[in-house]
């Protein structure tokens, strides 16, 4: 009985954690069929701009997108792209922060409804034939995380997140 339980306590955290899609899906182009995410390199065309993640991988349009490459407590989830150009890139999604209360281990993680933007597309040094998006922005149109600004901006180095810009 007690195994059952368990079972159906994670299978409702993870329900909760990747079903909140739903919140913030809305696109910028009501009936335009988003397209889907690409993740395989041999997809990828001369000069088109990616994002790279944790583990070096170039990816387009990709429903998930981890920030915190150290230890996963802060991720983009359930991304739904309206706009991936050469120069800039737009998604709706979540970001899925955890709480670290009353550490991080046994925090909780929150999801608020965000609002992605790419930009500042650079050569990429491991294949320079394609262009790597420099900046990520969230912009949180509600709740947000304890101490994110409402528009939180980050530097992305050659393997992702290299550090928050600070304002003005």
């Amino acid at each position: 009985m007690r195994k059952h339980t368990v079972s159906t306590a994670v299978t409702l955290g993870a329900t909760v954690l990747l079903g909140v899609g739903g919140l913030g899906t809305a696109s910028a182009a009501p009936g335009a069929p988003a397209s889907p995410a690409v993740t395989d390199p041999a997809h990828r065309q001369p000069g088109q701009s990616v994002l790279v993640d944790c583990s070096m991988k170039s990816q387009v349009r990709p429903d998930t997108f981890v920030l915190a490459c150290g230890d996963g407590n802060s991720r983009l989830v359930s991304l739904h792209w309206t706009k991936w150009t050469g120069r800039a890139a737009t998604a709706r999604g979540v970001n899925a922060v955890n709480d670290c209360k009353p550490y991080c281990a046994a925090g909780t993680f929150r999801s608020y409804p965000v609002v992605v933007r790419l930009e500042g597309p650079q050569p990429w040094k491991k294949d320079p034939q394609l262009r790597q998006f420099t900046r990520l922005s969230l912009v949180f149109p509600g709740a947000r995380p304890q101490g994110y600004q409402r528009v939180v901006t980050y530097q992305l180095g050659d393997s992702a997140i290299v550090a928050p810009q600070r304002a003005g």
